[in-house]
C-alpha cells in the first residue's frame, strides 16, 4: 500500500509539528475506470452454496462444502451434506466451524462496494464525503478528520489511501493489498485477555506464546517464528492440493466408467424389452400372462444392478465434489486468507483433506455386475 508520510516532524528545537498530510483540496482525483470491476462474478465463492447469499454466520463442513446456517436449518434430511451427501457428524446437523475466511473476505468486499457505490460519508464526523479509507482503523476519513487522525497517530505508521485511487483498482487488488498480519494472541490461560501478543510458535504443545511464556516455561521447545509456521502450513495445504488434484483424475475417470456401465445397463434392458414385445406379439391372447411375467422377470434382475450403479454413482460424484470444494478452498486461503484465519482454519482444512486422500475409487472388478438375463432367454426359447 502507499503510505502517507508521517503525521509529524521536528522543529528546530525539537518539539513536534504536525506536517501537512493526507489529500489535499486541489489535488485531482483518479478518475475512475471506465468499466467497473465485476465484483458479485469474480467473487461468487465466497457465498453460501446453497442459497447463493451473503452471510455472516457461514459453517465450513467437513467435506469442505460451506454452507449458512439457514440452509442447514432447512436441510433435510438433517445430518447430510445438501451438495455430496456426506455426513455431518454433529447430531444437530449444524458443524462447530466457522469459514473464517470467506466470511472475513465478505466484510472486506462490502468495503469495496461502498468505495464504488458514489462516495462514502466519513466515518467520525459523518458530514463530510471521505476522502481517504485507513486500512488500519478501517475508517474512512475526510480530510479534516485524516489531518486530526495522523496527528494522534503520529507515532504510529497507519496506511492510508485515497477513496478515487482505491475505486480505480479491481476488487482483486484490493483484498490482496489489504490483507494484512493479524496479531495474534498468547494461548496460556493468564494471558488469554490480557492482549499479549506472541511472534512464537511452541512446536511442542502447537500453540503460539508471547516472549514471557516462552523465556520463563521451560518446557515449551522446540520454539520457531509463526510467520515460518504459517507459511508452513500453508504449503501443506498447497502439497496437499496437488497431490489432491492428482488423485482426481482416478476418480473421474471411475465416474466414467460408472456411467458407461449405466447407460448399458439401460440398453441392455432396452434391448431385451422390445424382444420380448417382439416375440410375444406373435402369440395368441392366451399366453399374453406369459408375456408379463416375462418383463417383470427383466426388471427383477436388472433392479439390483441399477440401485447399485446409483448408489455408486452418488458416491463418486459426493466425492468428487469435495474434491473440488477442497482444491478451491485451498486456492482461496493461499490467495487471501489471513495469518490468523490460517492458523484458526488450516488444521480442520487439513483433517478433511487428508480423509479424501485416504479414498480410493473402487476397481471395475469389485463391483457386481448386473444378470445376464440367461432364464429370460430360456423361457424365451421355450416359448
Amino acid at each position: 500500500l502507499t503510505r502517507f508520510p508521517p503525521a509529524s516532524h521536528l522543529d528546530g528545537d525539537g518539539t513536534a509539528a504536525p506536517m501537512e498530510t493526507g489529500p489535499q483540496a486541489g489535488t485531482p482525483p483518479c478518475s475512475p475506470p471506465s468499466h467497473p470491476p465485476a465484483v458479485e462474478d469474480d467473487f461468487k465463492f465466497v457465498l453460501c452454496e446453497g442459497c447463493q447469499q451473503e452471510s455472516p454466520n457461514l459453517k465450513l463442513l467437513n467435506c469442505l462444502h460451506t454452507l449458512c446456517l439457514g440452509c442447514l436449518s432447512e436441510n433435510k434430511p438433517i445430518g447430510q451434506c445438501p451438495v455430496c451427501r456426506m455426513a455431518i457428524p454433529q447430531a444437530s446437523g449444524i458443524p462447530d466451524t466457522d469459514n473464517l475466511l470467506f466470511i472475513n473476505l465478505q466484510a472486506r468486499l462490502s468495503i469495496y462496494k461502498m468505495i464504488n457505490s458514489g462516495g462514502p460519508s466519513c466515518s467520525r464526523c459523518q458530514g463530510e464525503v471521505a476522502a481517504v479509507w485507513c486500512s488500519e482503523c478501517e475508517e474512512f476519513l475526510c480530510t479534516k478528520c485524516f489531518e486530526d487522525h495522523q496527528w494522534f497517530f503520529k507515532k504510529r505508521s497507519h496506511e492510508a489511501r485515497k477513496v478515487e485511487e482505491l475505486r480505480a483498482e479491481s476488487a482483486h487488488r484490493f483484498l490482496e493489498d489489504t490483507r494484512k498480519s493479524c496479531n495474534i494472541f498468547c494461548s496460556s490461560p493468564g494471558h488469554a485477555n490480557q492482549g499479549h501478543i506472541c511472534s512464537i510458535y511452541c512446536k511442542k504443545c502447537c500453540k503460539p506464546l508471547c516472549c514471557s511464556c516462552a523465556l520463563l516455561d521451560s518446557q515449551h521447545a522446540p520454539f520457531c517464528d509463526i510467520r515460518s509456521e504459517t507459511q508452513r502450513r500453508q504449503e501443506e495445504l498447497s502439497t496437499m492440493r496437488q497431490e489432491l488434484k492428482q488423485k482426481r483424475s482416478a476418480f473421474e475417470a471411475t465416474y466414467e466408467v460408472l456411467q458407461d456401465e449405466a447407460a448399458r445397463l439401460e440398453q441392455a434392458q432396452q434391448e431385451m424389452r422390445e424382444l420380448i414385445h417382439e416375440r410375444v406379439e406373435q402369440l395368441v391372447r392366451l399366453i399374453r400372462q406369459e408375456e408379463e411375467e416375462l418383463l417383470g422377470l427383466v426388471e427383477a434382475q436388472q433392479e439390483q444392478g441399477r440401485r447399485e450403479l446409483a448408489r455408486e454413482l452418488q458416491r463418486v460424484e459426493g466425492v468428487l465434489q469435495r474434491m473440488e470444494a477442497g482444491e478451491r478452498l485451498v486456492e482461496k486461503m493461499n490467495l487471501y486468507a489471513t495469518e490468523q484465519e490460517v492458523m484458526d482454519m488450516q488444521p480442520f482444512i487439513k483433517d478433511s483433506l487428508e480423509e479424501l486422500q485416504r479414498l480410493q475409487p473402487a476397481a471395475a472388478g469389485d463391483r457386481a455386475q448386473p444378470g445376464d438375463l440367461a432364464e429370460c432367454r430360456a423361457r424365451l426359447e421355450a416359448l
